[in-house]
């Protein structure tokens, strides 16, 4: 009697999660979607986040803000550092699911990859250096020191760009953390599965949980509540495609006092690191000299 031949194993799809607080939850609501490629081909579901995955992620970007702000500029930049190794030992796998996502070509997606690493190694050397940068004495007259330093914001929202699902969520993450914030960041609606992943490098990059959290969805249901969230800081439109969505994403962050990104706005690497700082002057008294008349 002959053997019956082995079935041939089905393959275990990846489940697509948020990443919230450090840890990847289904979307509360229990609802996900489908996310196929650009020829239709269907690729897997995401979670579809609904307002109070939003509020989670604010609350623990909130919870992680200060602890981070706090860590010293080094540990910062070597965390984005090993954020680089952790992506360029997946490259591979990244390059694959890039190009399934926007359908160029595996080479193509493969160096964009490879600028994405480049990015989060770019503002890893950024985060002891941009304090002296954007900082600095002040001259007064009289016995006093007067100091100007950039301090974080806080919580930045941001609405990932929607055609370029890695390096552009990348390029807007990278600074804000690079400069002590924390980010809940609303992936590309259409193409989310890359930024998705990036979750998994981040778990495993010695970051913090909460600094960064990723959503899926929506942005015409996710990020109104967003930008009116009062413990939300500052609020990055840069992919958002809709204007009259813009506007009202701009007109509801008013409500709170939000520095705003539109749509459409480039800078420089110091500009990006300079829009999510706020400025702090210190006076000091120049010592005991000063009561005596003199100073140094």
């Amino acid at each position: 009697m002959s053997k019956q031949a082995p079935a041939d194993r089905l393959r275990v799809k990846k489940t697509y999660k948020l990443y919230v607080g450090g840890k990847f939850p289904r979307s509360e609501s229990g609802r996900s979607y489908p996310v196929s490629s650009p020829d239709g081909t269907e690729l897997a579901n995401a979670a579809l986040a609904s307002r109070k995955d939003g509020r989670d992620a604010v609350a623990a970007a909130r919870k992680a803000q200060r602890p981070w702000a706090g860590q010293t500029a080094y540990l910062r930049g070597q965390i984005l550092y090993r954020a680089a190794e952790m992506l360029e030992g997946r490259a591979g796998q990244f390059a694959e699911d890039l190009s399934e996502a926007t359908g160029t070509e595996v080479q193509a997606a493969l160096g964009t990859v490879e600028a994405a690493i480049d990015r989060l190694v770019h503002y890893a050397g950024w985060t002891d250096k941009y304090t002296s940068v954007l900082g600095g004495a002040n001259p007064v007259a009289g016995p006093y020191f007067n100091h100007t330093t950039p301090e974080p914001l806080g919580v930045i929202a941001v609405v990932a760009p929607q055609d370029d699902p890695l390096l552009g969520l990348i390029e807007s993450v990278a600074p804000a953390i690079a400069t002590g914030n924390t980010v809940v960041v609303l992936a590309s609606e259409s193409k989310p599965l890359p930024a998705l992943s990036f979750g998994e490098v981040l778990a495993t990059s010695d970051l913090p949980g909460g600094v960064v959290n990723i959503l899926s969805g929506k942005a015409a249901e996710v990020a109104p509540h967003l930008a009116a969230h009062a413990d939300v800081n500052g609020l990055d439109l840069g992919g958002v495609a809709d204007a009259e969505l813009a506007a009202s994403l701009e007109a509801a962050a008013a409500e709170t006092l939000k520095v705003v990104r539109r749509p459409g706005r480039a800078g420089t690497s110091l500009d990006l690191l300079r829009q999510w700082t706020e400025y702090k002057t210190v006076w000091h008294p120049a010592g005991m000299a000063a009561t005596a008349g003199g100073g140094y």
